[in-house]
């Protein structure tokens, strides 16, 4: 590692994170030596290219977390240990045969949720977020619409109760941020997912957990847990942050003014202009190398930890030759991942039926919907990891609850 190595945190990740991209690929190449909190160190893979080799390849750049040559250095109050932790035994940590068979069961599982009754759900869910503000002519679209919904729908799919919706929220969002409260959010989502399947088990249900524990591979119940963490985190935060970000781009952008009123082709373009620009996903943890080897240029070695820099990849001016163009209907982004540790195809169409039904839920209720706050003045959470809006705030005619 070298000793000009980027911090993985700050301002810059906030305030202007493709400049800082394009800085570190100017600066280190393709393959960038970062720091992670406590001065730990890694490499964040920014170039299309070798982003495309390291998850093609899971034998060289494993999943494996036990690899890791810095697991002597990681104190046990780490806050990075919800998402990078050498004991976790969910499918984002198993590899080979049995990581297949896992994912066949959650794709198995997710794909027998029926696309309409899907959109319903949704649809209900954001109806009941509207109905509590369109009277009031303002709402902040983020705190009282996108970072509830997504959650509210998975958690029905999954089996929870309505009223266990809001506590998964805050705890779902403690661990993502990873910050000093991320331990105990995770332990509350790993507490209501190991009750939860108790409950199934003993009262089988047409769901999600339910469909998971009839298959017969032999997975243990933790290991079902903790595939349902995994799940319900991968599927909350970052469409939440797709929700609002499209939202952002279409109330700012004149390419898409026309979708405010009445058109919606745009709100898919949107959608996938947001997935190649602003994707929400924008630095993942990780791959370990088994062995060391050669990358960009950069002498990687054995047990070196390399983080996805989706959004450094999705904008490599080498596949990127005219970044200002609208990427249309191009979907080789790497906003889902690549290989087989990719998201699960159903879990994408889940992602985006919420995501498209929660847009256009907005757009149906509130049709004069215009920013209440000069564009500029809007500000992101301060995380390397998920690119997110702290506050949407617009102002509307009040219309009256459906």
């Amino acid at each position: 590692m070298t000793t000009d190595a980027v911090p993985l945190g700050g301002p810059r990740f906030q305030t202007e994170p493709a400049r800082l991209y394009r800085e570190m690929r100017r600066e280190h190449g393709p393959v960038a030596p970062v720091l992670l909190d406590g001065d730990v160190p890694a490499w964040l893979v920014l170039g299309y290219r070798e982003l495309h080799q390291v998850t093609g390849d899971p034998v060289l750049f494993s999943r494996d977390s036990a690899l890791w040559n810095q697991w002597d250095t990681i104190p046990d109050d780490w806050p990075l240990l919800p998402m990078i932790n050498r004991k976790q035994p969910s499918i984002l940590y198993t590899v080979g045969e049995r990581h297949r068979e896992r994912a066949a069961m959650i794709s198995d599982a997710l794909e027998a949720v029926d696309a309409p009754e899907l959109r319903g759900h949704a649809e209900r869910f954001a109806d009941e977020l509207i109905d509590a503000v369109c009277a009031k002519g303002e709402a902040d679209l983020i705190a009282d619409y996108a970072m509830l919904l997504p959650v509210r729908v998975l958690a029905h799919l999954y089996g929870f109760s309505d009223e266990q919706g809001p506590g998964l929220v805050t705890a779902l969002n403690d661990m993502i941020d990873g910050r000093e409260r991320a331990i105990a959010g995770q332990n509350h989502v790993i507490s209501s997912m190991a009750e939860l399947l108790a409950d199934r088990r003993a009262n089988p249900a047409e769901d999600v957990v339910s469909r998971m524990l009839a298959d017969t591979s032999g997975f243990t119940d933790e290991e079902i847990v903790q595939d349902l963490v995994v799940m319900m985190a991968a599927g909350h935060q970052p469409t939440a942050d797709w929700i609002g970000n499209s939202l952002r781009l279409m109330l700012t952008d004149d390419r898409f003014a026309a979708s405010l009123f009445g058109g919606r082709n745009s709100v898919a373009e949107a959608m996938n202009e947001v997935l190649w620009e602003d994707t929400p996903s924008q630095n993942i943890a990780g791959r370990w190398a088994s062995r060391d080897t050669q990358l960009g240029g950069r002498r990687v070695r054995a047990g070196d930890l390399l983080l996805l820099g989706l959004q450094g990849a999705n904008s490599d001016p080498q596949v990127r030759t005219d970044g200002s163009a609208l990427t249309g209907g191009n979907n080789a982004h790497f906003s889902f991942g690549h290989g087989e540790h990719r998201c699960p195809f159903p879990a994408q169409e889940i992602a985006e039926v919420i995501a498209r039904t929660g847009i256009e839920v907005v757009l149906d209720r509130l049709p004069d919907i215009d920013l209440a706050v000069p564009a500029e003045s809007l500000t992101r959470r301060p995380s390397p990891w998920l690119r997110g809006l702290t506050e949407l705030p617009v102002r509307f005619t009040p219309v009256p609850a459906l």
